[in-house]
């Protein structure tokens, strides 16, 4: 029996007081979620299928949480399709640009990683004889996006060979639809399954230029659509399951200890014959399969209570940014103003005083440095450049670009995608408006234009941006970036559709991380009395009280008198760990971003600061109605100020490497996910099987010291 077993077992009669509380709270947060009817969103395409590919695995997107479901899913033996709208694996490390990881430090100096991250961690610093070839300070890790897709990919060739799996590698492919069954009457927590994909694989149409020559505004229309066009040839490929050569593995045992207790037989539906992982950027299946999701912020409320908005907004969400790579030169370049600059112009800023610095903006991320082994002082606007030293640009008031209203939101809403057909069959077209990606592709040209030749500052004023021409914006297909636009494949993104988990006892509206579960912020704070009702601050303290909750409860403990837990919340079913600070890239009040005298949303920053070391729990990467699919990455149950801190490079290994693990322990074991945590809070053997399982094959569940008495935290900055 696992510690968290344990403790769910061994749990006083009293804490019932807490569900109950829990349950109200969620009952009473109101617009949390969206209800629909599921239907198969699949119609047979207007052509022929080119070929049909089999999967044990079917992985849509191939960033870090795709490659690292790809990665012990090969390593468990299983065959793994993976589809990705670039030609790189990676995502944040190579198509996005964002190849700085993103590492708290109390973790780093324990290396308290997954397996995988670890081996990518030593294999970008065997590359390159240092894990920091760029030199960079915001990171002890900076490199090239191009050997970030070189060395992931060989790693999951590895793990192929290792684990005698097969990889299916899918470049340049989007799913368009998914063939759902039909919902199971009465059923209204799961039942239904994907039983086929259709993928639309594009290359270049003869004569005509390489793939990456365009920007992705350019074509990201035309690769969903059937048609080949004057620019693309497609390939229409149908994933299905692999077929079963031999029956499962026995099933686990429901209850009782695994010698004992008799079979299950497969689960209630005899388990699934394959699972599908959404692994995409923004949620593109949770919108495709139009299954209960949030975007944007959530209500204020005893849960999530620095929330921006009392009542929501699916259209604020955290800006994207599309980077690029800029090499410092010997003599001045001509820089040629973009047409579109003065557009985009009263924008632009250092942000803050102690950041007007090129400097320091230029060595942030730079990820080649020409010396790398001269000393540098302890001031980065006094770290020198020099001729050839490259920086990846990734800047809040520079080349995010931060729409936040109905009419530039990037990641289209449940409304939005309805009124626009890409919920009917066949009319699925990625979920984002191109207009707002060519308008974020403007942004970031413009940011670079200012930076080597801009003396304007939107919020710090005249006489603090100076031009530096002694650089160059790098592009072409061997450019860091690997495009010959020169800005990164893909966006790097932030926040996508999150999904909300399935109804429990404590959670009746659905499952979700909420900011009390990880945020160290002072919630003693006179903003959460003064905004929140005498009733939902008694509810939020019920929640942060840990140990002294069911004094509180009781009535004979004041909130006044109620200590915070100075840990995170502990999940019975954690199958993965992240730490990371709650940041936040808030939208703007105006449409569009770059209005001049914009401002960012007021409120929306509230919630950022400190979070302390957090689970990824099980509950959250299972959506609601389909039982064959799982969620990793930045599109799992979490808030909108959760996934704030839930969104960086070790934390989408962690949460891909739980959902390769979970969806071939599924299949070994013929075992829907859900069936691990249904019985939660009471004791779940099979689920403590599978957390075996992850620790034994090196995947963190739970970071040292974890436990309910352990209130030692306060290091962990």
């Amino acid at each position: 029996m696992s510690k968290f077993s344990q403790q769910s077992a061994m749990k006083p009669p009293r804490y019932l007081f807490w569900l109950k509380s829990r349950s109200l709270l969620s009952l009473s947060l109101g617009l949390i979620s969206v209800t629909s009817t599921i239907s198969p969103v699949f119609s047979a395409p207007n052509r022929n299928l080119d070929r049909e590919e089999t999967c044990d695995i079917l992985v849509a997107g191939g960033g870090l949480a795709g490659a690292a479901t790809a990665y012990e899913g090969l390593l468990a033996g299983r065959t793994v399709c993976v589809t990705e709208i670039t030609d790189w694996v990676g995502g944040q490390i190579s198509s996005q640009g964002t190849s700085a990881l993103d590492e708290r430090e109390t973790q780093r100096s324990l290396l308290f990683y997954p397996r995988g991250y670890l081996e990518l961690r030593r294999r970008i610093k065997e590359h390159y004889g240092r894990l920091n070839p760029g030199g960079c300070w915001v990171s002890y890790s900076c490199f090239m996006p191009y050997n970030g897709h070189k060395i992931l990919f060989e790693m999951l060739q590895d793990a192929a060979k290792t684990g005698n799996g097969k990889l299916k590698w899918f470049p340049n492919t989007v799913i368009k639809e998914l063939e759902i069954t039909p919902a199971v009457a009465g059923n209204t927590v799961g039942g239904q399954q994907i039983k086929s994909a259709i993928g639309i694989s594009h290359k270049p149409a003869p004569n005509t230029p390489p793939i990456n020559t365009e920007t992705l505004s350019k074509t990201i229309e035309d690769a969903y659509r059937y048609e080949n066009s004057a620019r693309f040839n497609k390939t229409i490929i149908r994933f299905i399951p692999k077929p079963r050569q031999t029956p499962p593995n026995p099933p686990l045992p429901r209850g009782g200890n695994a010698t004992s207790s008799p079979p299950l037989q497969g689960g209630a539906r005899g388990g699934a014959d394959w699972y599908v992982v959404d692994a995409t950027e923004t949620g593109e299946l949770i919108g495709l399969a139009d299954v209960p999701y949030r975007l944007g912020i959530d209500p204020r409320s005893p849960l999530e209570p620095s929330s921006g908005s009392p009542t929501g907004d699916a259209y604020c969400t955290q800006g994207f940014t599309y980077t690029f790579a800029m090499e410092a030169t010997k003599e001045p370049q001509q820089q040629q103003q973009p047409s579109f600059y003065q557009q985009y112009a009263p924008y632009y800023s250092y942000e803050l005083q102690r950041l007007a610095s090129f400097p320091l903006v230029f060595s942030y991320r730079q990820i080649r440095s020409m010396k790398p082994d001269e000393p540098r002082p302890a001031d980065p606007k006094q770290f020198p450049i020099y001729p050839g030293d490259i920086s990846m640009q990734n800047w809040t008031w520079g080349n995010d670009y931060r729409p936040g209203s109905s009419q530039d939101n990037l990641i289209y809403s449940r409304a939005q995608l309805a009124a626009n057909g890409q919920l009917q069959p066949g009319g699925w077209m990625g979920g984002l408006r191109t207009e707002t990606l060519r308008r974020g592709e403007e942004n970031a040209k413009g940011f670079f234009y200012w930076l080597v030749a801009g003396t304007t500052d939107s919020q710090l004023g005249n006489g603090v941006k100076k031009p530096y021409p002694n650089n160059r914006f790098l592009s072409g297909l061997d450019s860091p970036m690997g495009t010959v636009h020169g800005l990164s494949k893909y966006p790097y993104m932030r926040e996508g559709r999150r999904i909300i988990g399935r109804p429990s006892l404590s959670q009746p509206q659905g499952f979700t991380v909420w900011e009390v579960d990880m945020s160290r912020t002072n919630f003693k704070d006179s903003f959460y009395r003064q905004n929140l009702s005498a009733e939902d601050y008694r509810n939020l303290w019920l929640n942060l009280g840990g140990l002294n909750a069911p004094a509180l409860a009781v009535g004979s403990q004041s909130v006044e008198n109620t200590k915070s837990r100075s840990r995170a919340t502990i999940y019975p079913d954690a199958v993965g760990i992240g730490h990371y600070a709650i940041d936040f890239h808030p939208c703007m009040t105006n449409s569009p971003p770059e209005a001049p005298g914009n401002t960012e949303r007021e409120g929306t920053r509230k919630g950022q600061g400190q979070a302390y070391p957090f689970q990824i729990p099980l509950r959250a990467m299972i959506p609601q109605k389909i039982d064959n699919m799982l969620v990793a990455g930045k599109s799992i149950a979490v808030s909108h100020t959760a996934a704030a801190a839930y969104r960086v490079h070790s934390f989408e290994w962690s949460a891909g490497a739980a959902a390769g693990i979970t969806a071939a322990f599924s299949l070994e074991n013929g075992i829907i996910p859900y069936q691990l945590v249904d019985e939660l809070p009471s004791r779940e053997p099979n689920l403590e099987v599978l957390q075996l399982r992850l620790q034994q094959n090196a995947n963190p569940i739970a970071f040292p010291g974890t436990s309910i008495f352990n209130s030692s935290w306060q290091n962990w900055k």
